[in-house]
């Protein structure tokens, strides 16, 4: 697939969520335990083919699919958002990401340099990102991601917005992006960036230029990741610690105070 054909896929994607969710979503019912969910499967099914996903991609995401019991109790339990700004470093090891990060830097200088040249985003807060959220690429997950994103869309407490995920993921699936059996971390983040389904269509990149968005690469991840942080406002060349310009960037990929602190922080140490 070209750049250009790349381009009119992720529109593609981005409009069928924005209809899909808009127009459907409301039909299957969302539920808090794992009783309702196989008729909420059934249902949801319907819509999506009524969406414009095919049967074929219905039963190739679905065949395996199950109520992700995993997925809600992490959910449910996020407790490492409720640290201190120094647990939450010490509990990630952003001493160890600080030396790692440094080095992959230095050995992969031409990629940083292309991204930045391109993007305006600066390697240390991609390389922070990287690092807190796979350990370089080291674990991207082992939760089968359709069940995932399928049962935060069944789930009550954020049904709406996981819809949308799911909508997105069936999509990449269809586009033979992702495959069906995709294993990835609990929400249904995917790659060694852990992108969401609906930001894999709205900012993934071919990084390497092998002539496919693959965020399992290095490459493809890390300028994913700064075409995310550039389509929130990335100012090149402004700062991005906190009261920075570019620090609202950095709130955009995560909610979590803690988290965009320890970004800009790491980030700030491995660009010195």
């Amino acid at each position: 697939m070209n750049g250009k054909s790349r381009k009119l896929a992720a529109l593609g994607i981005a409009a069928l969520i924005t209809i899909a969710a808009g127009s459907t979503a409301n039909a299957a019912q969302c539920g808090n335990t794992a009783a309702g969910f196989p008729a909420w499967v059934e249902s949801f099914k319907g819509e999506a083919a009524r969406a414009g996903i095919s049967q074929r991609t219905l039963d190739r995401a679905f065949r395996n699919v199950s109520y992700a019991t995993k997925t809600i109790s992490l959910d449910r339990n996020q407790k490492s958002f409720k640290l201190s700004f120094d647990q939450f470093m010490q509990k990630r090891g952003a001493a160890t990401i600080i030396s790692k990060g440094k080095r992959l830097k230095q050995q992969n200088a031409a990629l940083f340099a292309a991204i930045e040249s391109k993007y305006g985003v600066p390697a240390g807060p991609l390389i922070a990102i990287w690092g807190m959220e796979s350990g370089f690429g080291a674990f991207m997950g082992n939760q089968h991601t359709v069940s995932a994103v399928a049962t935060l869309a069944y789930d009550c407490r954020r049904s709406a917005y996981f819809t949308e995920q799911l909508y997105a993921l069936l999509q990449l699936i269809q586009k033979g992006w992702v495959s069906p059996d995709f294993k990835g971390a609990a929400h249904g983040e995917i790659g060694q960036t852990q992108f969401l389904p609906a930001n894999v269509a709205r900012f993934g990149v071919d990084g390497d230029r092998n002539g496919s968005v693959n965020l399992g690469t290095a490459a493809d991840a890390l300028a994913s990741t700064a075409n995310f942080l550039r389509g929130h406002g990335w100012s090149r060349g402004a700062g991005y610690q906190p009261g920075q310009p570019n620090f609202a960037a950095i709130q955009g990929w995560n909610a979590a105070s803690v988290y965009q602190q320890a970004i800009a922080k790491i980030g700030a140490e491995i660009d010195g």
